[in-house]
């Protein structure tokens, strides 16, 4: 059986690279203006697409700003799929948040939390982190042995992802909007930590 990867089509690339644009340009206007000073037709016109085309592919400024923090979550997300099925889930957790993503993509989400911390934007951020909690559910419900307790299931996946977001809101605080090697580096080591606390216990 060809187990190689199917090629991408010209027509994703090219929608993957304007969708990529489009989020670009509202993430360039958020690091340069208030949220409240700048629209959606601006930033179609800085990515050089239409207003229509915009909306084919996001909802709102924010919806395109929180894509980022959406793009890093399913990377790790593959990562996870990628670990061996026998692997404990937590392990499997802990290492994908230890190696999900490129330096670059944890640098942009890093900086898009920075920028969000306003409610209106946190709002699509939260959104985003739903979307991922019912995406390791379901790799859960694959990964767990057959007629595993639904509780069971649901409260490991919240508590992972619930202190994922709580090493962000510690990172953040330690380091605010310095987004140097050092900084990344250490909201790594407190993504893997997170999980390493559900797996002891919480134990100290």
């Amino acid at each position: 059986m060809d187990t190689s990867p199917t090629p991408v089509s010209r027509r994703e690339l090219n929608k993957a690279a304007t969708r990529e644009s489009i989020a670009t340009a509202a993430l360039d206007f958020l690091r340069n203006r208030d949220f409240n000073a700048f629209t959606v037709d601006d930033v179609a016109a800085a990515a050089g697409v239409s207003r229509r085309t915009f909306f084919n592919y996001f909802s709102s400024v924010e919806a395109a700003v929180a894509s980022f923090t959406q793009n890093y979550l399913d990377q790790v997300i593959v990562e996870l799929v990628a670990r061996p099925s026998d692997e404990p889930l937590l392990e499997s957790a802990q290492s994908a948040l230890s190696a999900g993503g490129s330096a670059r993509d944890l640098a942009i989400l890093a900086e898009t939390f920075t920028l969000t911390q306003d409610p209106q934007l946190a709002r699509f951020q939260l959104q985003a982190w739903e979307e991922c909690s019912l995406k390791i559910t379901e790799v859960a419900k694959q990964r767990l042995p057959e007629g595993t307790d639904e509780l069971y299931i649901f409260a490991l996946v919240g508590a992972v992802v619930g202190s994922c977001k709580g090493a962000f809101q510690v990172w953040f605080q330690k380091h605010g909007t310095n987004i140097t090697e050092e900084s990344l580096a250490d909201l790594r080591s407190l993504l893997a930590s997170t999980v390493g606390l559900i797996r002891n216990g919480f134990h100290s």
